[in-house]
């Protein structure tokens, strides 16, 4: 009765398909109907397998698409295998040796489709093996990025039933899998016993960390798979509106189903020069792959480098500037250098390199003298056309004074500060000539101020002050009060500063709960894209925001372990984890005028449910999904697609 049951089904299926005339107006029936696989050699869930070769046969013409990243074999294969699509069949050839007592799944997600009208399969995946049994056993779950929880799609997820800390750096993964859109990986094919689960952008195809830059995820969590019955509702539509039924379906579930992984890539500390550049004349820059409290040494061989040099570095000391003193040397086209500097050689340790360099800039001194006369004339010319008018004219040209950029003047809030950067570094910087002014019932008085330097720029400063709500400011700076190391002088500056209301502007105070030590942790205001707009840190478990703008916005946390206020990655060699990150579920909304409290605990959701999808970089991908196209097409003629189906079931059995 069973086989007589699908003969007539089959029977249903290839009515409806000669009933489809493609191409034509009237078009008939459509295809839906997805591929199925009709025989597969050796069968599937085989054992006692010996061949390297599986053919897969389908009852209609098919198409394998993407099949590099989408087909996923297990254990994995060390020399890639060939595979093929023709007309009704897919043929899979594994190129490495067969493992003895072994089940090998390939996973073909869901990039087959039938030929004509791309009806997807479906997840399909054919599995044998070399033993006696085969292993039916699945786990599953998520890899996110550890640093903001975005889905990581693509990556490579392995387990490994050796439990020994060193095992990923010495031994390929050996069950695999790969995941999709969401993040969400399934590895199938395992036996039972305890395991441990890794992820791994695999740059070189050998499905072992083995390069800095590889992307990875590890813990210590351990788990043993296994599987019980359980049902699940399965929604039966009608037509793209309205549903059908909804229909209990008994199936296996495997567990575990819920394991994250939280992915990083280790802070690269191997140091090398990247590159070195004289964009502009007067100053020499060096590019390194990571910073050192010894800075390159450098010596002049076609010049005197001797106190030739003010040297500026970045916070971190990467980046190294030299800037030339002297205007000889600025407009000398070509300086021979010797720089020595440290390097990071193949054991790691690091060694001192020496290098012979020739810097020239990108314009000549030849043709910045042209471009220079160009200006000179193109300001004569304007002086004349004034004298001719009448106007007032100047007879001499005045150099342009020092470049000075202002950050946060304008209109500012309470709580931030306005920041000055020089365009070159300072010889003289008096800060005397500096005034700052607040406006009073129409009449101004001094203010009080705190200058201070930028760490890791020379060239920047910060001007604090207790800026009052609605108060008007000016910040006045006297001509010459800063001076460059080419004699180039700042001219006399008026900013005007205003302080908004604190009506203009509502707060934010959120409680931290759900920790279960006493680490601190910092608190990020997101906007939309995932940016940043404002970061404290916890103080008594409350993390308390001011002057915020309405509108929407987003909470991010990490756990800062060392208290350095920055998030830190992890180190798989060093067994270190990367510092914790959350989100908080939920969209914010601020008001002016508004005092918002919220209570947050960081474990309430699943990590993998925290980030809000609005602010998701990597989006799901749409399900490939049948398009029931007979349904919406017996809807516009009028006909009841269920009762039209049976007829033609009726009729196929009738004959």
């Amino acid at each position: 009765m069973k086989k007589d049951r699908w003969l007539i089904i089959a029977l249903i299926i290839t009515m409806i398909a000669s009933c489809a005339r493609m191409g034509q107006p009237d078009g008939g029936w459509y295809d839906d109907t997805p591929p199925s696989v009709v025989a597969t050699s050796p069968a599937d869930k085989d054992t006692k397998v010996k061949t390297n070769k599986v053919t897969i046969t389908f009852d209609e013409f098919i198409k394998l698409e993407d099949a590099n990243s989408k087909v996923v074999i297990s254990p994995p294969q060390m020399e890639p295998a060939d595979i093929k699509s023709s007309g009704k069949k897919i043929i899979v050839e594994l190129k490495d040796s067969l493992k003895d007592n072994t089940t090998y799944t390939i996973d073909f997600s869901d990039a087959i489709t039938d030929n004509n009208e791309s009806n997807p399969m479906g997840n399909y995946t054919y599995s044998f093996s070399t033993g006696e049994k085969i292993d039916t056993f699945e786990v599953s779950g998520t890899v996110l990025d550890a640093s903001d929880l975005e889905p990581i799609k693509g990556i490579l997820v392995g387990l490994y039933d050796d439990l020994s800390d060193t095992v990923f750096a010495k031994k390929p993964f050996m069950r695999v899998s790969r995941t999709d859109s969401r993040g969400r990986f399934v590895i199938k094919g395992i036996a039972p016993g305890t395991y441990r689960a890794y992820a791994l952008q695999d740059a070189d195809g050998d499905y072992t960390y083995n390069q800095k830059s590889e992307m990875v995820a590890f813990n210590h969590q351990t788990f043993e798979p296994y599987a019980r019955p359980d049902v699940r509702q399965d929604t039966v539509w009608r037509d793209t509106l309205r549903i059908d039924n909804i229909i209990r379906v008994d199936y296996t579930h495997f567990f575990p189903d819920d394991l994250i992984l939280r992915a990083f890539t280790v802070e690269q500390t191997d140091r090398y020069l990247i590159k070195t550049e004289r964009q502009e004349p007067n100053r020499l820059n060096f590019y390194f792959s990571y910073g050192n409290d010894s800075l390159p040494q450098i010596k002049g061989l076609n010049f005197n480098s001797d106190s030739a040099f003010v040297v500026e570095t970045s916070l971190k000391k990467d980046t190294i500037t030299y800037w030339l003193r002297d205007t000889a040397l600025v407009n000398q086209d070509s300086l021979m250098i010797e720089a020595k500097y440290l390097i990071t050689d193949t054991t790691g340790v690091l060694v001192m390199q020496t290098d012979t360099l020739e810097l020239q800039p990108k314009i000549s001194y030849e043709k910045r003298m042209k471009l220079k006369m160009k200006e000179i004339e193109k300001w004569k010319k304007e002086q004349e056309k004034k004298k001719k008018k009448g106007e007032d004219y100047d007879s001499i040209m005045t150099e342009k004074p020092l470049e000075i950029k202002f950050t946060n003047t304008g209109t500012i809030t309470p709580e931030q500060n306005v920041f000055l950067e020089m365009a070159t570094p300072l010889s003289k910087c008096d800060t005397s000539g500096v005034h700052l002014y607040s406006k009073i019932d129409s009449l101004w008085y001094n203010s009080r101020f705190e200058w201070k330097p930028i760490e890791g720029n020379i060239r920047a400063f910060k001007l604090m002050a207790e800026w009052r709500p609605e108060v008007e400011y000016s910040l006045e700076i006297d001509s010459a009060a800063f001076i460059d190391i080419y004699g180039l002088a700042s001219g006399p500056i008026k900013q005007g500063i205003k302080v908004s209301s604190n009506d203009q502007f509502g707060s934010l105070a959120v409680n931290i709960t759900g920790m279960t030590d006493s680490a601190s942790v910092i608190v990020q205001l997101l906007a939309s894209g995932d940016k940043m707009q404002k970061e404290v840190k916890a103080v008594d478990g409350t993390a308390e925001f001011y002057y915020i703008k309405g509108g929407k916005y987003y909470l991010r946390a990490f756990v800062d372990r060392n208290d350095n206020g920055k998030w830190d990655t992890g180190d798989y060699h060093a067994d270190l984890q990367p510092e914790e990150v959350y989100y908080y579920p939920k969209e914010v909304e601020a008001k002016e005028k508004w005092d918002i409290t919220i209570g947050w605990d960081l474990n309430a959701t699943p990590l993998d449910r925290q980030k809000p999808d609005a602010i998701k970089k990597q989006k799901s991908e749409k399900e490939k999904k049948l398009k029931n196209r007979n349904a919406e097409r017996a809807k516009n003629l009028g006909i009841d697609y269920k009762t039209e189906m049976s007829k033609i079931k009726d009729k196929t059995l009738k004959k």
